[in-house]
């Protein structure tokens, strides 16, 4: 039996394929914070998210033998709760708006202005106020601290565009952050 917290989340992946399925709880209990926050941040609704988390876990069980393990798991595994999430969303009719005529030139880099706590809770709360497609992009580099590789894949945007997508978000995040104040 091998030392489960030694091993990646690929070298998991892989022994749970060959030799015990029964270890998958071992990555529910890696990702079941993770993917209900970033989840309950997609839905605006705790149940909901919890739906989506448990939904998106039946489906990388039944679909784990799919997973190419050069790959990076976490990537692979927000990607499904992405697709639950958006889902969910489609089901109760939510759309993306995108206010129009908005300038979104700006200057400076919120990342400067607060220190990382105050920043997450300013962030959090400043995201509810923005376009999801510029605040889910934000979303996964800060709190969830994905790389843009990471992002472009779980997103399936290229990595030019998360880069925009995430430039613009911060002067969302400034304007409104500083009308907040």
């Amino acid at each position: 039996m091998h030392n489960l917290a030694q091993l990646s989340d690929e070298q998991l992946v892989e022994y749970i394929i060959k030799e015990n399925q029964e270890l998958f709880s071992e990555i529910v209990l890696r990702y079941q914070e993770k993917l209900f926050r970033y989840a309950n941040f997609l839905s605006k609704d705790r149940d909901k998210a919890a739906d989506i988390v448990q939904n998106s876990f039946i489906k990388a069980f039944i679909n784990l033998k799919s997973f190419k393990t050069e790959m990076k798991f976490s990537t692979w595994i927000y990607r499904i709760v992405h697709n639950e999430a958006i889902n969910e969303i489609k089901k109760n009719k939510k759309e993306i708006e995108i206010p129009e005529g908005l300038d979104i030139r700006g200057e400076g880099d919120m990342e400067l202005d607060f220190d990382r706590q105050e920043m997450i809770k300013k962030v959090r709360s400043c995201l509810e106020e923005i376009p999801i497609l510029y605040s889910e992009p934000l979303s996964l580099y800060f709190l969830e601290e994905k790389s843009y590789n990471e992002i472009a894949d779980i997103l399936r945007l290229s990595l030019g565009t998360v880069g925009t997508r995430i430039n613009r978000a911060k002067i969302f995040m400034k304007k409104i952050c500083q009308t907040k104040k």
